[in-house]
């Protein structure tokens, strides 16, 4: 019998190797095309690129409209690109779809799209058959100078690793939304259970302004989001986009208190839990104390957490002295309670 995959992101390996086979184009027009570790697809329209880049929401949420424009809009900025307009593809659950929930829907990627200056200018909806939960894909367009776009492979041999805000805020907030009550079972307070929910909206999870500003100084060589497999999964895609290995300190890396005791509780790693909302980076080393500067004065914490190395010295995790393999989370650390 053939192997099932499991739920998660693919194999790296895996697929990297079908998008080898059956993604590969002659147009000389794309700039940067289908490719681990890269955000968004980049059109070269002469004098400027054009930027696209599509993602699902498929997880039970009741701010899914939220959710999938400020996911879209994340990878679009990593580029430094401001987006522009945005499609989306709205499926419903069958006997389950209430005209409140289309149009709550509808009124979360007008507010979320509104704040980010999008412009909503099509899509398609309707109610499907065998869901079980809505499911939305984003697709966004923005457009930059030729000189100013910054890709996830620009990540340099000597560079310096740096991350905004901490590990696993998403997760903490989804943990603590979807069990709440057994956290308070657990022994945990009302409002350590509100405080960590409320993680979603602050620090939040996007990085809109975090990336924009870092793009902003002119000095960052690459960026990316921490999203599924978190900080961990995110940091092997951005190597394997450049070609470089990587030594990062896990000492340095921020957690935030509620995530250490949710991680704690039940038996999760922090750096491969779900992280939409950190923001990761490398420039020279020279420029370090301006970026972070610009992103303290933006009131957005930035913490270096490691180096750029050739390839053949691999991605490594400095831990209490030891060093070992960076771990890569195929699955997220949700997965184990969610």
């Amino acid at each position: 019998m053939e192997d099932v995959l499991s739920v998660g992101k693919l194999d790296m390996a895996f697929l990297s190797g079908l998008l080898e086979k059956y993604t590969a184009t002659q147009d000389e027009r794309v700039a940067i095309g289908a490719k681990i570790g890269e955000d968004a697809a980049v059109v070269d329209f002469g004098d400027r690129y054009l930027v696209a880049k599509t993602n699902p929401i498929t997880f039970a949420t009741d701010e899914i409209g939220w959710y999938v424009v400020n996911v879209c809009v994340n990878n679009m900025v990593v580029r430094g690109v401001r987006p522009r307009w945005m499609m989306n593809t709205i499926l419903l659950p069958e006997d389950k779809t209430t005209p409140k929930l289309v149009e709550d829907i509808f009124r979360q990627i007008h507010e979320a799209s509104q704040k980010v200056g999008v412009s909503i200018i099509g899509g398609h909806t309707e109610v499907t058959f065998g869901l079980d939960r809505p499911i939305v894909t984003g697709f966004v367009l923005g457009e930059i100078g030729r000189e100013s776009l910054v890709a996830t492979s620009g990540a340099e041999v000597g560079d310096t690793v740096l991350i905004t805000k901490a590990l696993g805020v998403e997760g903490t907030a989804i943990i603590a939304s979807e069990l709440a009550d057994t956290l308070r079972e657990k022994g945990y307070s009302d409002a350590f259970v509100s405080r960590a929910q409320g993680y979603l909206y602050d620090p939040g999870i996007s990085v809109y302004k975090d990336a924009l500003t870092a793009a902003d100084t002119g000095t960052v060589h690459a960026m990316t989001d921490a999203t599924e497999g978190g900080l961990a999964t995110a940091l092997h895609e951005m190597a394997e986009a450049a070609g470089v290995g990587l030594l990062i300190e896990v000492e340095r890396i921020p957690v935030m208190p509620e995530t250490k005791e949710i991680c704690e509780a039940f038996g999760i790693d922090p750096i491969g839990l779900i992280a939409s909302g950190m923001l990761i980076m490398t420039a020279p080393p020279d420029a370090v104390e301006g970026l972070c500067g610009a992103l303290d004065k933006a009131g957005i914490p930035c913490t270096p957490i490691g180096e750029v190395r050739p390839a053949d010295e691999g991605r490594r995790l400095s831990k209490a002295g030891e060093v070992a393999d960076l771990p890569y989370f195929a699955n997220d650390e949700l997965t184990k309670v969610l």
